[in-house]
């Protein structure tokens, strides 16, 4: 009898191009970049930029010259989400065929309103007319799930349970689709990135279930906050680590990791820095807190 040979490994870095590369954002790329590498897996680069509006010309590009200039060497091409609207537009047209789905026009106002979430006021309202958004008919969600770090996850109930977007009213697709197709299509076993997303896991992992497929596994990290509460991101201007000196900050990223390396590797550059962390990378290193104040590293 042939021995069952475990899947290769295949992990992701997906950024929004909404700015350049930060200090939080360089941390999900080192976290994620070493998980694979220890495990002689593959490392995919994904441009998460299907929010359009949001987007900053010429971003991905920076986005990408920086990954290089910290020897973040990915595997094969860079996919791009702008240009697989007709896969998530297939997609959708499943699940709708499946009647899992229906077109919402409540306004931005009244879900804002709601103390806990939408309501699923348009489930039953059939509507065919005018500018519609599409909902998933949530199923039966778990709310709780196991990260490989913080261990078993409580996920709030009413966000476990709510009717969320596939598609807006603008006609964009939304992230809980697109993240999971793409996830999908391209063979991710596990997915690594930061806490903020925490809470979202469950509501991926039973999108897959609908789709007949094995969810990946989930490894998050803490954030870097500036405060607590606060993280660094695009839209709170955190500074960007393109023209930082490389060293210092793959050093700070690895002691922010749990991963300080020796003393003689100080100074050192990215590529050595890289290879030690490769062959020295625990996962029970990894602080298990969600947040951790950038500054203490830098």
């Amino acid at each position: 009898m042939m021995p069952i040979v475990p899947p290769a490994y295949r992990g992701r870095f997906a950024p929004s191009p909404s700015g350049p590369l930060h200090f939080g954002s360089l941390i999900a790329a080192v976290g994620s970049y070493l998980q694979a590498k220890s495990q002689q897996g593959q490392w995919l680069v994904r441009m998460e930029d299907i929010d359009r509006p949001r987007m900053q010309t010429g971003a991905a590009d920076g986005i990408l010259r920086t990954l290089e200039r910290y020897q973040l060497c990915w595997d094969g091409e860079v996919w791009v989400q702008s240009q697989r609207l007709e896969r998530y537009q297939q997609v959708l047209e499943q699940l709708k065929q499946q009647q899992l789905t229906y077109a919402c026009n409540c306004s931005r106002n009244r879900i804002q309103s709601l103390p806990q979430g939408y309501d699923g006021f348009c489930r039953h309202r059939h509507l065919t007319e005018g500018s519609l958004a599409w909902r998933l008919k949530a199923p039966a969600t778990a709310t709780s799930f196991i990260d490989v770090v913080a261990g078993e996850v409580q996920v709030p109930l009413a966000l476990a349970t709510e009717d969320y977007i596939l598609k807006r009213r603008d006609g964009l697709f939304a992230y809980q689709l697109v993240v999971v197709v793409d996830d999908l299509d391209q063979g991710i076993t596990e997915v690594v990135r930061g806490s903020d997303l925490i809470e979202l896991t469950t509501r991926q992992q039973a999108l897959f279930q609908l789709l007949d497929a094995k969810a990946p596994s989930y490894l998050h990290l803490p954030l870097a906050v500036a405060e607590p509460g606060f993280k660094l991101s695009k839209q709170n201007h955190a500074p960007a680590v393109e023209q930082w000196p490389v060293s210092d900050t793959l050093t700070a990223v690895l002691r922010f990791l749990g991963h300080p390396p020796p003393e003689d590797l100080i100074g050192a550059d990215a590529r050595e820095l890289l290879a030690w962390a490769s062959a020295h990378w625990q996962i029970n290193q990894i602080p298990r807190q969600n947040e951790q104040k950038a500054t203490d590293f830098l």
